[in-house]
């Protein structure tokens, strides 16, 4: 029915937009710098009007609706002066307008319009069709390709400490990252690719990105089964039909070289391609660590005609990291003997591979109405073997357990999005119509070490107790031990969604976001295959559906402020059984929030500010026991959490050469209604989330005089007070270790010399000593000071 009820709705509004399609036409063109280069993202708009856009990296742009008449086009970049051109639009034609700016290519990256530029005006692809931020009823916030490079990221999780309101957590040995936002732990649901899910185990390489983007709150209406935090898209470099690239070497303390080769141009005039590749090894701060690293990014860009382009993309990357669950813990407690200390086995290894392959088709039918289809694919493996849960007793004695696993996933996601504006019942329309699929393939194996004296499959093995306090005990007999597979597992996830959004623009200041979304969950029966005696077990499927609602008013007094109000439901399937063996019932989101969404000095500074305010009256977790203990097979529906929180962000560009960017976020997410004895202890923070954050960076590069192209720059990170362990049943408390609140500072130094640049950096310069903590046994040291240096030729 709902998908008969969406068809409906696009043939009335494509009926409707073709009757008013001969009053509506439009401004388009291409920018293009003095030196015949495109020139990204520069503001486009008519003068005395609200009609605004910002070219693409193609230097493209587009004004729609725009009525007959007499216009000044006004171009417009942070850090440089307008510039106008006068045009006449006539009725029922297409006025294409293209010109050169003055200023060359490198001259507009210097001023930063890619990277410090307004968030507020650039449309996000995780929107999924073309609205600026302004217009959107919640936080968004977008990190560019010149804070990734000024920073000298390698990891998600140095970006993301760009983000407020995202906090980084603790992950089992320190295998990959994990992210909490809003008090909500962002899963691989979460984490998207060019618009697609995918895995971030390895770590995904950021340092060839172009932008992150981050959309706060819920997501549920675009995205489906997503937790209620934040959505967050990696976005690639793309193609470009010019000539060019970058190669670059970057090493660091510890005996880190990371080489990198980025290299795009045409190959015909239709067609476009880029190449990015780096290889990285690197030892650690911490004993025995060593890390290994290959990624190749391939795509390529065919223009079919003006109205068609395909974009086809995809990458590998060959992830190799020792597995280090940290310095552990001593009866609960966190012991500084050294955040040095390597105490896994001395051979453990964990092995990734993860491959994907994207095709994206964006087709316009008319100025009013476009179409995108995706669909993309990801195979990630993961090879591991080594000690886990160092978790000592009071003399510092602890046991090595072993675990080995051999993972395969394979997931594919599929996207058609119908996107147009119309006018209807006197109101202008901005429509989005998507339906979207993905399928997720896991293959897992359990493991046996050898027989016990009764001749039974040992499940477990202890590699050997170890001393934290006695380093001469941490090598073992350095031998590894036998393993074999005793059973396969294969886990199917099915998931289909179909979506309607409507963007009302009702008078020129009030505006109407509204939209429904129907998503079904089906988990396919697990088949257990046992391989001593080839027996096969099939477990039950389990099928969910929900309906998600969005519904948020924006107000925009004037054209740099926008306030707004939105309601959200997220709709959260539960993996697992409870006590009785029953499949739990899915959880249900709520979600408010208001904003102001600020812009100054004709877009040179950005101020925006966000509260929520987020319920979930059905949360899922490890079942508490009659003796107060979780359970390790169990799950339980353990009532109601709460998550208040405050975001502050502000980005600047207010004199040419000097970028800024700083936020601050506060975020108190509790137990709030829970059962009186099993229940967990009420308005106690959740572990593993943040109460404050803050993050501050700002470069200055020097326009003139004899430091022309000296770049100075500064970040400071804080992390505030976060609890460990697990959260209190009320039947056992004192489970919490509380964790302390810490500040690490960097230092950034750099000269570019015509297509030289050289960059260097001191992070942590005060030797900060903190801890990441998953529960109480992967305690992960921060690192101290290091060095980086990144030398780069640009041709």
């Amino acid at each position: 029915m709902i998908r008969s009820l969406i068809f409906t709705l696009i043939l009335a509004n494509l009926f409707i937009s073709g009757a008013n399609a001969q009053n509506r036409v439009s401004v388009k063109g291409t920018i293009k710098t003095s030196d015949g280069k495109p020139a990204e993202y520069v503001s486009i708009g008519l003068k005395n009007t609200k009609k605004i856009t910002a070219t693409d990296t193609e230097g493209n742009y587009q004004l729609m609706g725009v009525k007959p008449g007499q216009y000044i086009l006004v171009v417009s970049m942070v850090g440089s002066s307008n510039q106008e051109k006068t045009i006449n639009v006539e009725a029922g034609k297409t006025t294409d307008v293209s010109f050169s700016i003055s200023e060359t290519a490198s001259q507009l990256n210097e001023v930063a319009i890619n990277g410090y530029r307004s968030p507020n005006n650039k449309p996000v692809k995780l929107s999924k069709m073309a609205i600026a931020p302004r217009d959107l009823p919640q936080s968004v916030q977008i990190i560019g390709k010149e804070i990734i490079a000024d920073q000298q990221v390698n990891s998600l999780g140095d970006v993301m400490k760009n983000v407020n309101g995202v906090a980084l957590g603790a992950n089992r040995g320190s295998v990959g990252e994990r992210f909490y936002a809003r008090g909500y732990s962002l899963g691989s649901d979460n984490i998207l690719k060019n618009g697609a899910r995918t895995s971030i185990g390895g770590s995904p390489e950021a340092s060839t990105l172009e932008s992150v983007e981050v959309l706060k709150g819920s997501a549920a209406l675009l995205y489906g089964g997503v937790t209620g935090g934040a959505v967050v898209n990696m976005v690639t470099k793309k193609p470009k039909f010019e000539d060019g690239g970058e190669v670059s070497m970057r090493t660091g303390s510890y005996d880190q070289y990371k080489p990198m080769v980025d290299i795009y141009g045409p190959i015909s005039k239709k067609v476009a391609f880029r190449a990015i590749s780096t290889y990285e090894n690197s030892g650690s701060f911490r004993d025995f660590v060593q890390s290994n690293r290959f990624y190749v990014n391939p795509s390529l860009l065919y223009n079919v005609n003006d109205k068609t382009e395909i974009l086809v993309q995809g990458d590998y990357l060959k992830s190799d990291y020792t597995p280090d669950f940290g310095v552990g813990s001593v009866d609960s407690k966190i012991v500084d003997y050294g955040r040095d200390k390597f105490i896994n086995t001395p051979w453990a290894y964990n092995k990734t591979n993860t491959a994907t392959a994207q095709a994206n088709l964006n087709h316009k039918f008319n100025e009013q109405w476009q179409v995108n289809v995706l669909g993309a694919f990801q195979s990630y493996n993961r090879n591991y073997y080594g000690a886990e849960r160092i978790r000592a007793n009071a003399s510092g004695i602890a046991e090595r357990n072993l675990s080995r696993q051999i993972t395969q996933e394979y997931t594919y996601n599929q996207q058609v999005n119908l996107s147009g504006n119309f006018s209807a019942g006197g109101f202008k329309h901005t429509l989005l119509v998507g339906l979207d699929a993905d399928q997720s393939r896991i293959t897992s194996n359990a493991f046996g070490y050898g027989l016990d004296s009764n001749g039974k499959t040992l499940t477990t093995i202890n590699y050997g107790n170890v001393d934290l306090f006695n380093p001469s005990t941490y090598y073992g007999n350095g031998a590894v031990p036998d393993s074999y597979i005793v059973s396969r597992t294969f886990a199917p996830v099915y998931r289909y969604g179909t979506f309607v959004q409507d963007l009302i623009e009702v008078t020129e200041k009030f505006k109407v976001l509204a939209g429904l979304r129907y998503t079904v969950q089906k988990i396919a029966g697990s088949r257990v295959l046992t391989l001593k005696n080839d027996s096969l077990n099939i477990n039950s499927n389990k099928f969910d559906d929900a309906f998600s609602p969005k519904l948020g008013l924006i107000y925009q007094p004037t054209k740099s402020t926008s306030l707004y109000i939105s309601y959200a439901n997220n709709f959260v399937p539960n993996s697992g059984l409870d006590v009785n063996n029953n499949a739990l019932s899915p959880s249900f989101i709520d979600q408010y929030e208001a904003g102001l969404k600020n812009e100054f000095f004709k877009g040179k500074l950005t101020a925006n500010l966000t509260y929520y305010k987020i319920i979930n009256s059905n949360i899922a977790q490890a079942a508490i026991l009659a003796d107060g203990t979780s359970s390790l097979i169990y799950k339980q529906l353990n009532g109601e959490s709460t998550s208040d929180g405050l975001e502050v962000d502000v980005t600047g560009n207010l004199v040419k050469g000097l970028d800024f960017l700083m936020g601050y976020a506060y975020n108190y997410i509790r137990y709030t209604n829970t059962a009186d004895v099993t229940g967990m202890v009420e308005d106690v923070r959740l572990v593993g989330t943040t109460k404050n954050t803050a993050n501050a960076t700002l470069f200055y590069t020097f326009q003139s005089g004899a430091v022309k192209g000296l770049k100075l720059g500064t970040s400071a990170f804080y992390t505030g007070a976060r609890n460990a362990g697990w959260n209190d049943p009320k039947n056992k408390p004192g489970r919490i270790i509380p964790l302390t609140a810490f500040t690490t500072f960097d230092f950034s130094a750099g000269y570019a010399w015509k297509k030289f640049s050289i960059l260097a950096k001191v992070s942590n310069i005060s030797n900060e000593l903190n801890y990441f903590v998953h529960e109480n046994y992967s305690v992960n040291p921060i690192a101290p000071r290091q060095f980086l240096t990144t030398l780069s030729y640009k041709f």
